[in-house]
């Protein structure tokens, strides 16, 4: 029995990674379960056996790992202080994401937004973390009073088109190379005071 579930994991790793690679290549509505199972090296067959359908496997693979990205995010931050330290190392953990694995940050960042509408109000996610961490700092009196928002999605912003400078060659320099240089960014753009 323990063969079978190792060997049932690992097919599921090889179905998770090909989608992954061909998502990031192709885009989602492009991919096929077939060219998922040719890239796998496995059965069409297999992967219902896995997975239900073409939207459970993208649902099961962006909702596992967005949430964990999320916990990651929420963990790093929790004990670091104010906000130019929150947000150095939130920072850090995208541009690192990026280099360690770029098909997922691809697809949990840049090409699956159609999952999102399937984010329930009570599942904690990266962009929920980010704006708690943004608001505590404008309750503290770190940051100006801003609509939240905005100040969530312009420290996204910046994180994530530089991503898209990377992919597109744009930008040749790692991102973990540019992780500090982004998150003064995301500090000033947020109202951080700059030290003279």
């Amino acid at each position: 029995m323990q063969a079978l579930s190792t060997r049932g994991a690992r097919t599921q790793e090889k179905i998770e990674q090909a989608t992954l690679a061909l998502f990031a290549e192709k885009g989602v509505d492009r991919t096929t379960i077939g060219d998922i199972a040719r890239a796998a090296g496995i059965a069409e067959g297999t992967i219902y056996r896995h997975y239900p359908s073409k939207e459970e496997l993208i649902w099961q693979l962006f909702s596992c790992h967005y949430l964990r990205l999320a916990a990651q995010l929420d963990a790093l931050q929790a004990p670091r202080q104010g906000l130019r330290s929150k947000l150095a190392a939130m920072v850090g953990l995208f541009c690192r994401l990026y280099e360690q694995d770029p098909d997922m940050f691809r697809f949990l960042l840049l090409v699956q937004h159609g999952q999102l509408e399937r984010v329930t109000a009570e599942m904690q996610t990266p962009v929920k973390v980010l704006k708690g961490v943004i608001e505590a700092a404008i309750a503290r009196g770190e940051a100006p009073p801003q609509d939240t928002e905005v100040a969530t999605a312009m420290v996204l912003g910046m994180v994530l088109q530089v991503a898209v400078f990377r992919v597109y060659g744009r930008i040749t320099r790692s991102l973990a190379a540019l992780a500090e240089q982004l998150a003064e960014s995301c500090w000033r753009a947020l109202g951080g005071a700059t030290e003279v």
